[in-house]
């Protein structure tokens, strides 16, 4: 495991910009069970999918800036072109707005965990890839993860969506975590605790550290969860971790 571990220790630099993220629907799998009225994309004219994009951006920039609980459609129609009564034409009410926002950014999670979740290379070379993705996409979207806990505390449908969000990934992890004790990599830990426990642990870090201004730099809450993870999981040594 020497050449592993050591793989395990290069850096990847991070890149930092001051941009407020915007987020691409056009990819995004849309659930009729969640999206309502966005279910009809497919008829939308260009100028349609502008405004619900300008109500989208205006809804992340408010992030930015103020809690969940000051956000009012009103408030957020203000800093859009259109009027506030444009809103109801692709929301039902703004937590179905965050459900949006929430699948787009579970589709950013999964894509960054990738690398280790479903790839069979070298493991710690590709867990500490998936970890400096997922520090990647929480640096840059760590407002709205923030505002998304909060929303999810007063509303059980947004509340439902961010446990099966955890849950689903709880599983993905934990079913890594057997495949590779399988193969003898890991040790005879309860694989689903571990990964509630480890996934926990991220959620809280990203929170703390990009859920408001001023941020932290990205690289110290990635060495914190890499020497956690491979530590616990491949029994690398923090002193191994350049």
């Amino acid at each position: 495991m020497k050449k592993a571990k050591q793989k395990a220790a290069e850096k990847p630099s991070f890149k930092r910009s001051s941009r407020r993220p915007q987020i691409d629907l056009s990819g995004s799998e849309r659930s009729p069970q969640t999206r309502g009225k966005l279910n009809v994309a497919g008829d939308r004219t260009k100028k349609a999918d502008q405004t619900e994009q300008s109500i989208i951006d205006a809804a992340i920039a408010f992030f930015w800036d103020n809690p969940f609980r000051e956000l009012s459609v009103q408030k957020l129609m203000r800093e859009t072109s259109v009027s506030r009564a444009a809103f109801y034409q692709y929301f039902d009410d703004l937590y179905q707005l965050m459900e949006v926002l929430l699948d787009s950014l579970k589709h950013d999670i999964l894509m960054a965990a990738g690398s280790w979740l479903g790839d069979d290379g070298e493991p710690t070379e590709q867990l500490n890839a998936a970890l400096h993705g997922l520090v990647e996409v929480a640096y840059r979207n760590g407002p709205l993860i923030r505002a998304i806990v909060d929303a999810a505390v007063t509303d059980q449908r947004l509340e439902i969506a961010w446990n099966q969000l955890l849950d689903g990934f709880d599983s993905l992890v934990s079913n890594k975590i057997q495949e590779h004790q399988a193969r003898g990599l890991i040790g005879p830990l309860d694989a689903r605790s571990i990964a509630i426990a480890l996934n926990r642990m991220d959620a809280s870090l990203f929170i703390h550290h990009f859920g408001r201004r001023p941020r932290s730099e990205p690289e110290v809450v990635w060495n914190a969860i890499r020497c956690v993870w491979l530590s616990t999981l491949y029994g690398v040594s923090a002193s191994e971790l350049h």
